[in-house]
């Protein structure tokens, strides 16, 4: 890969911007001066529920507020998303975002169809739901307060600590057994996170969300994921017992998975940050993955295969139950569902 220039990547994951897989000639801008600038377009919505029928996640459906995040994890999965808005996997992922400011008129609709069926929805499954922009933009705030006054179940992924802003939302609804929030720790490292997380909150603030959250009686999930072998495997038992003493409950560990694009980003990163573990790191994600950089195929791809994966599973299962952290969260409710326009029915 033709890498950018030094200036050009400050403070971001990715060290290139190749074009995407749809976009072949398109020229990449790494040459231009100055640090790559943050910019934020809107996409109007027609549709804000995506449906899926994986049977490696727990949700059939999910909201998504933004496409592209500002946390820059060289990691992301979702980074090869961005291909289908002729943008590069690389910095254009996390330095040019689309905000869906119409998710929540689109939810309320789809929520109003008749024959519409609760299950809970996952909000922020792809890119992070509360990344910087939503501070000024408010799309997922505006998503929950849907969700709350239909009395519909929600799950939030995030590693952004702006989720504690909507505390007043979440607060009431995981009372009501409506809502939990799913925090992502990869590392307690500072040093490394900022490097492979540079917009993402230190790890020591997202502990410190997790308190907030748990204090204010919202359930959490600690997500160490993804977990990167020979980088950060060497912290899984302490990671989760930072979690656990912040107020998760329970807890779900990933190891890493690199699909399409993202394979590049990530060895490129490893050979200018971890040179001397380069190759070894790499070595054991084909080892999970069956040889490849990634095995795509279900039941496979979350959880690796080998050797190394049996034993990251037993390690996990060994630190869940001394630290008595749930491996599966308790079921949120359905039962208090009712339609925006639910009442008008009845005339």
């Amino acid at each position: 890969m033709d890498s950018a220039s030094p200036t050009r990547r400050r403070a971001r994951g990715a060290l290139s911007n190749e074009a995407g897989r749809f976009d072949l000639a398109r020229i990449p801008d790494m040459a231009e001066a100055g640090p790559a600038p943050t910019v934020v377009v809107e996409e109007r919505v027609g549709q804000a529920l995506t449906r899926n029928a994986s049977p490696d996640v727990g949700f059939d459906r999910a909201v998504n507020p933004y496409r592209g995040c500002e946390h820059g994890c060289v990691y992301c999965y979702a980074r090869p998303t961005h291909a289908f808005l002729g943008l590069s996997p690389g910095l254009d992922f996390e330095t040019r975002i689309t905000a869906r400011p119409g998710s929540a008129a689109a939810l309320r609709a789809e929520l109003d169809a008749r024959g519409y069926e609760p299950r809970p929805v996952a909000i922020g499954t792809v890119t992070d739901a509360y990344q910087p922009a939503e501070r000024d933009r408010g799309v997922t705030r505006a998503v929950l307060e849907v969700l709350a006054e239909c009395g519909h179940p929600a799950i939030v992924f995030t590693k952004g600590a702006l989720v504690e802003r909507d505390l007043d939302l979440l607060a009431p609804m995981a009372e009501r057994g409506l809502a939990r929030v799913c925090v992502s720790v990869t590392t307690l490292d500072a040093g490394l996170a900022r490097r492979l997380e540079p917009r993402a909150p230190p790890p020591e603030r997202r502990l410190r969300a997790i308190e907030a959250l748990a204090e204010a009686g919202v359930p959490v999930r600690l997500m160490a994921s993804p977990l990167i072998p020979a980088l950060t495997d060497h912290e899984l038992e302490r990671i989760l017992e930072a979690g656990r003493d912040a107020g998760a409950t329970g807890v779900s560990v990933i190891p890493l998975r690199l699909p399409l694009e993202v394979a590049g980003l990530f060895r490129e990163w490893l050979d200018e940050h971890v040179p001397d573990r380069a190759e070894r790191v790499m070595g054991r994600v084909r080892e999970l993955h069956g040889g490849r950089d990634y095995d795509p195929a279900f039941g496979r791809r979350m959880t690796g295969q080998g050797v190394w994966a049996a034993l990251l599973r037993r390690r996990v299962e060994v630190a869940r139950r001394r630290l008595g952290l749930a491996e599966r969260m308790p079921d949120l409710r359905t039962d208090l569902f009712v339609p925006p326009g639910g009442q008008l029915r009845l005339l």
